[in-house]
């Protein structure tokens, strides 16, 4: 007699023995014990998990002659299912029955009523492989079959299924088998078959079946051929060609600490033991997934399928870097995996994405590089305005002039004063502090008057004359030191003094100095300063109350003069003030292909024609 395999010889006979189904099969029994079970109905879920098994379920329950305790699997309408021989369950293969003739066979059989049974059960493996017509052939029979008929589908690719199909069937959607519920159901039949596995090993088979039963039962009847009475975690890496978990954490653990020769001797030894690199690629991708999600996630064991000593290991290596450098391994490794599909020499590929992710320690994030740039610009020094030269003035008659109109509140050193005036040296003298209430056209320049010239010292016998125009401090031969008067200073223009007014709101708000510098013009208008700019985006954040009020209150300390401040976009502000011609200038100007040319070239734009040749 041929021997049958475990996952025939474990199919489930009734609904208690489905296994992670619950949902699904409390519907079913349910629908039962009320009458209300559809006349079609269609299983979806990934291979492995149960729909052929649940469609042949309840088709025996549907004929079976214990309603109460259906199934039974004694009555001769189960034992017939069971055996197969069964004349009014029809099990049709969709793939090999996919066409419209095969569909029109099935409409003319179940015309008739049942041979042996009350009803007559249809059931189609893998429906999505009909033909388009075939589907369509089967819509009105399957909207309203004959009272003695059950239509059941059973399909891993749902998505392939028409609508109309769809529309016509009640849903039941079969999900992955967990973890814990695999590994229990793989132990209770070793232990059934007389074999002693370890844990370790079961939860190594309960994760390579990925969720399915049978895949799962496969495997563990192959290791029960060869272990004997006793299987470990080494027969399934000799038997399955499976790489110890192990050895996905201390390769990894070693990539994280930078310590490449250590990986790639690793790597080394995995591959003389005949490892497929591109099945242990995956592995290394499934083990970098679960650090991160480790890393995010507060209830990483109901997401992952890994035992407690595994997810021990995981959180252990998780805890010892950052999250950045774990997400840019797991962005390394998925984008390397796809590349060695195609790559004719996967060991290299291989070895080239750990060089990169040995690399991560040394690369600097972006939000540090961010943190460096916004001090850099906080800390930078603004421009120095130019020194004015020393002026020379022609020193008074100290007789003629009176005691008020020496220095009073600024104290001049007299002894390098008198140095200088031994020498014959110019030497510019500190400019004395503002006194409250002077204006700009009588006294000194108000705060923030960088660009203001200094005070000059005049040297008896240095040969040049001071300009009339500018205050000159005259040094005698006493301790005393005269100031000559300020005559009345210009006051500051916006056009002027623009480069000096964004220096100085730099020493300030360094990012709104750069925002000024954006401005397409800036010019004073209507009492105010009007500030021009091209794009919404260049201006949003100056637009701000807060920020503008900040903007409003440095030009008039800068200038002197009760201005207001207009922030204004092209297009939009200026709407009605700009002619169709100046738009179409500025567009040009604007142009990407225009700028790449300037740069290119090195050139600049010496005109703009918007207006056709012919003109």
């Amino acid at each position: 007699m041929s021997y049958k395999v475990l996952a025939r010889r474990n199919r489930p006979q009734k609904f208690e023995e489905v296994v992670g189904q619950e949902p699904v099969v409390r519907t079913l029994k349910n629908a039962l014990s009320r009458d209300r079970v559809a006349h079609a109905m269609i299983f979806s879920g990934v291979r492995g998990v149960g729909k052929t098994t649940i469609a042949r379920i309840m088709a025996k329950a549907l004929n079976c002659h214990h309603p109460e305790e259906a199934p039974c699997d004694c009555c001769p309408s189960c034992l017939a299912v069971i055996k197969g021989n069964s004349l009014d369950l029809h099990e049709i293969d969709g793939a090999s029955n996919r066409g419209i003739q095969e569909i029109r066979d099935l409409k003319e059989n179940i015309r008739f009523m049942p041979v042996a049974e009350k009803f007559k059960v249809v059931i189609i493996d893998e429906v999505h492989m009909l033909t388009t017509e075939a589907f369509n052939a089967l819509l009105k029979t399957l909207e309203e079959p004959p009272g003695h008929v059950f239509f059941m589908f059973a399909t891993t690719e749902i998505h392939k299924v028409p609508v109309t199909i769809l529309s016509r069937c009640q849903r039941y959607e079969l999900k992955r088998v967990p973890f814990r519920t695999l590994a229990d159901f793989f132990a209770g039949i070793a232990s059934r078959e007389g074999v002693s596995i370890s844990p370790g090993a079961v939860d190594i088979i309960a994760s390579e079946a990925d969720g399915s039963v049978r895949d799962g039962l496969s495997l563990l009847d192959q290791i029960l051929s060869f272990g004997g009475e006793s299987i470990t975690e080494e027969d399934l890496s000799l038997v399955l060609g499976l790489v110890d978990r192990r050895v996905f954490a201390r390769i990894i653990a070693s990539l994280l600490a930078s310590d490449l020769p250590g990986a790639l001797a690793l790597l080394h030894e995995t591959y003389n033991q005949g490892m497929d690199l591109k099945r242990f690629a995956l592995g290394l991708l499934a083990f970098c997934r679960a650090l991160l999600i480790v890393r995010t996630s507060k209830t990483p064991a109901a997401i992952l399928d890994l035992s407690e000593q595994e997810l021990a290991q995981v959180e252990a290596i998780a805890a010892r870097h950052a999250l950045e450098t774990i997400a840019g391994a797991f962005h390394l490794l998925m984008r390397g995996v796809e590349d060695m599909q195609r790559a004719i020499h996967p060991r290299m590929a291989l070895e080239l994405i750990f060089v990169k992710i040995a690399q991560l320690g040394v690369v600097v994030p972006v939000s540090e590089l961010v943190s460096r740039l916004d001090a850099l610009i906080a800390g930078c020094p603004p421009a120095l305005p130019s020194e004015p030269e020393p002026v020379v003035a022609p020193r008074p008659d100290l007789a003629d002039r009176s005691p008020a109109s020496s220095v009073n509140e600024s104290a001049v050193d007299v002894s390098l004063a008198s140095a200088a005036a031994r020498s014959g040296e110019v030497m510019p003298a500190p400019r004395p502090p503002a006194p409250l209430g002077v204006s700009e056209s009588g006294g000194w320049p108000g705060v923030g008057d960088e660009a203001g010239p200094a005070p000059s010292v005049s040297v008896p016998g240095a040969g040049s004359l001071a300009s009339e125009e500018k205050p000159a401090l005259a040094v005698g031969p006493g301790p005393e030191a005269v100031l000559a008067p300020a005559p009345a200073r210009s006051r500051r223009e916006v056009r002027r003094d623009w480069d000096d007014f964004v220096v100085y709101v730099r020493e300030r708000k360094p990012w709104m100095a750069l925002t000024l510098n954006q401005a397409d013009k800036a010019r004073e208008e209507g009492g105010g300063l009007a500030l021009y700019y091209d794009e919404p985006s260049e201006c949003h954040l100056l637009q701000e109350n807060e920020n503008l009020r900040l903007l409003t209150e440095f030009a008039q300390d800068f200038f002197q003069r009760e201005l207001t401040v207009r922030v204004l976009v092209a297009g939009e502000s200026r709407g009605a003030d700009l002619e169709q011609p100046q738009e179409e200038r500025r567009a040009l100007a604007r142009d990407p292909r225009v700028r790449v040319a300037l740069e290119v070239f090195g050139g600049q734009v010496a005109g703009i024609r918007t207006e056709p040749r012919s003109r």
